[in-house]
């Protein structure tokens, strides 16, 4: 008689495969999608039934996946989104891409993670693989789902295999995608990982093994720590060069000329998105329970959560100079509200926080982005205004958070009165109605 083992190496190997993947958003649709392009038949699960709905009219709601390749999954059956948990009985592989958000104080909320691996738990069959993808603190693999699923009495390795595999999309990302993005699996034991780099080879080009799933957890707050650390280091830079009134942009570019032992970062108004002012959260609280404190790691988050308020401060300094105006009384028009250049997410970016603050301080604020039509704060919604000379015009001062492709710019210095470049956007212009961060 086969093993669980084999029968899912049998099925892997044939495309027999069912997959299922709990959480449609930036990451898991991609993965579904993807899935189902290759010819595996996928399920797709989300508590969101208006995501649902969506997805069955063929309708995509990620910037990354086009309707029509939707539609195509959808025309050749491979694809069914669903908001029924019981289909994952029917599933040989079973992925979680969750949200893994901070509690209000700054703790990791796993609350997802945990409630998707308990509607596995209830509809678990024997040989089952399960990946985690949700980026999480080093040892919630082994010691929050592994106790989990083992309390219905199957032994791991054996009639059930358990992994993490960090996600690593890039939304607008026009090089780098899933497909061609190097996975990274850690498995519970190394039949899990197995199972897990050869599930992930028939969709991904390069698939590494790791010794276990904390080294693959570890491995991706590694990659996200490393950039908040560094974004951290050169907006305190960007901010001593502003008391020094030196350029950093300048600053940048000449330290780049060096051909070794140095990469380029860039200061911006803040980190924004799903990972960078999030990811490294979660390993100074695990660190902490294990007794040791990372200041490097807490200073950078410190640093880069203050960049909206320089932002704002320092705007509410440029209008009381140049337009002699108190906030109050000054219209501002803000370009640009998702976490970064071309795309459409919001999540946690520092635009929001940026508008939040004009606002408590009563200035008349809007807002242009050409991939962002509305935007709540609080108990107020915002909507994109329409991108005119007239309405450029009509500021005090215009403030550029995000660089989008397709704003243009040349409209803005054409008609603005006064403009705080944060993205140094106006690079190699020099025009005295520009300030830059």
């Amino acid at each position: 008689m086969l093993s669980f083992r084999q029968i899912l190496v049998k099925k892997i190997n044939n495309k027999r495969a069912k997959v299922a993947v709990i959480g449609l958003g930036y990451v898991g649709l991609p993965l579904a999608v993807e899935f189902a392009d290759k010819g595996s038949f996928v399920y797709g699960i989300d508590i969101d039934k208006k995501k649902i709905a969506m997805l069955k009219q063929g309708k995509s709601y990620i910037q990354d996946i086009p309707s029509a390749t939707l539609k195509g999954v959808l025309k050749n059956k491979l694809f069914n989104p669903s908001s029924d948990y019981g289909n994952l009985t029917h599933a040989d592989i079973i992925i979680i891409s969750v949200p893994t958000p901070l509690t209000k104080t700054r703790e990791p909320d796993i609350s997802y993670v945990v409630n998707a691996a308990r509607e596995i738990k209830d509809n678990i069959r024997r040989g089952q693989l399960i990946i985690l993808e949700s980026t999480t603190y080093p040892g919630t693999t082994e010691e929050v789902l592994l106790p989990l699923f083992s309390q219905r009495g199957l032994k791991v390795g054996v009639d059930f295999f358990l992994a993490f595999s960090p996600e690593r999309i890039d939304p607008a990302n026009k090089t780098f995608n899933t497909a061609n993005i190097t996975k990274i699996v850690g498995g519970i034991t190394k039949d899990c990982a197995y199972l897990t780099r050869l599930i992930y080879s028939k969709i991904i080009s390069k698939v590494v093994m790791v010794s276990d799933s904390k080294v693959a957890e570890m491995a991706k707050l590694l990659e996200n720590t490393f950039r908040a650390v560094n974004i951290g280091l050169i907006n305190e830079f960007a901010l001593m060069c502003d008391k020094l009134k030196v350029n950093i942009w300048e600053v940048i570019e000449a330290a780049e000329t060096k051909p070794f032992g140095f990469m380029p970062f860039y200061p911006g108004p803040g980190l924004g998105g799903h990972c960078l002012p999030i990811d490294p959260l979660y390993l100074s609280w695990k660190s902490r329970l294990h007794g040791f404190e990372p200041r490097l790691i807490e200073l950078a988050s410190q640093i880069n959560s203050y960049m909206p308020t320089h932002v704002v401060n320092k705007t509410v300094e440029l209008i009381d100079t140049r337009c002699k105006l108190p906030v109050s009384q000054a219209k501002i028009l803000v370009a640009g509200v998702s976490y970064k250049k071309d795309v459409c997410d919001v999540r946690e970016s520092p635009a929001i926080e940026i508008i939040r603050m004009f606002m408590e301080k009563q200035a008349k604020v809007s807002y242009y982005d050409p991939f962002v039509s509305q935007i709540s704060l609080d108990d107020k919604t915002l909507h994109s205004i329409k991108f005119t000379k007239e309405n450029i015009r009509g500021n005090d001062c215009v403030v550029i958070v995000t660089n989008h492709s397709k704003i243009d710019y040349n409209l803005i210095l054409k008609n603005a009165d006064l403009i705080f470049d944060t993205r140094n956007v106006y690079k190699n212009i020099n025009n005295p109605k520009v300030i830059r961060l």
